[in-house]
């Protein structure tokens, strides 16, 4: 399926920002099954230094330096991009869970770059509690793709998605505790699960095109960022993705962004700012609108 990305992030501030430095996921990565037509950004007020680069984890990542006063930044990224459904080999689903611990199947081709993401990272902290609830699901010897079906459907089942249960601060722990949260919740969650029994699994942001009810037009902006989970499988160049707060493995409508530990390796935006302004305001909107629907128009 064809789509045309946009992604819209506006900063509002009540007294000039004099210093702006800014870093950014904004740019779906090229993928075997997902191939990038063309992908852009641009920063206004236009900052005087603009660089695009590639980090360690081969995402697409963008730098701005502004020295201009302003009290409106705005950044815009536009892309098209086309997404063709992922075709694992059935092997590699049907083998034990056991042999996705890459400390532990060391041997494995691999096995020394998934290592990384089978330790605790910041935002997804193992206790106790994970641990026990995705032992339900580790069953010894269960086939790996059969495990993350159970503990996929599980977390759908087990959690309510409520925009007001947590916070950009909420930790797995607090999710946990409220059986509440949004997209980064439950793939922090399924990574801390998966994690603590030593599975290497990373976190994935990108966007998902949504679909409106029947007999109602799709409404621009209403889409979201997003993210889900992806599951090494040794013997393959492929990671089981899959999303857990929607239930689903990821077909045609899961753009990939950009992945990493969690949620801090890949945030849309962040930077740091000088100014003496008391109050600002962010507005983000995104859509992906199948580029059919643009050749109509």
């Amino acid at each position: 399926m064809k789509y045309r990305v946009a992604h819209r992030t506006a900063y509002t501030y009540d007294a000039d920002v004099e210093n702006s430095l800014g870093l950014f996921h904004l740019m779906p990565r090229d993928l075997p099954w997902q191939q990038v037509a063309y992908r852009r950004v641009a920063v206004d007020p236009l900052p005087g230094d603009l660089t695009e680069d590639v980090d360690c984890y081969g995402n697409s990542v963008s730098y701005f330096h502004l020295m201009s006063p302003h009290m409106l930044l705005t950044i815009d990224a536009e892309s098209e991009v086309t997404v063709l459904p992922t075709v694992y080999d059935a092997d590699a689903l049907a083998q034990p869970w056991e042999n996705a611990r890459p400390m532990l199947n060391t041997e494995a081709p691999g096995a020394w770059a998934a290592t990384e993401f089978a330790i605790e990272s910041p935002h997804a902290r193992h206790d106790d509690q994970t641990w026990a609830y995705a032992a339900a699901s580790l069953v010894p010897g269960r086939p790996i793709g059969e495990v993350i079906t159970d503990l996929m459907h599980r977390i759908k089942t087990d959690f309510d998605y409520d925009k007001t249960a947590t916070t950009v601060t909420s930790t797995v722990a607090d999710v946990m505790a409220a059986r509440a949260g949004v997209c980064q919740d439950f793939a922090h969650l399924a990574l801390a699960c998966l994690r603590s029994h030593g599975i290497a699994a990373r976190y994935v942001s990108g966007y998902l095109a949504t679909t409106p009810p029947p007999g109602k037009p799709r409404m621009v902006g209403a889409d979201a960022s997003h993210a889900w989970v992806s599951v090494w499988l040794p013997g393959t160049d492929l990671w089981l993705a899959f999303d857990p707060t929607n239930d689903q493995f990821p077909a045609d409508r899961h753009v990939t962004v950009a992945w990493g530990r969690d949620y801090g390796d890949v945030t849309p935006v962040k930077g740091v700012i000088y100014t003496e302004a008391k109050k600002s305001t962010l507005r983000v909107s995104v859509d992906v609108a199948p580029l059919e629907e643009y050749s109509q128009a």
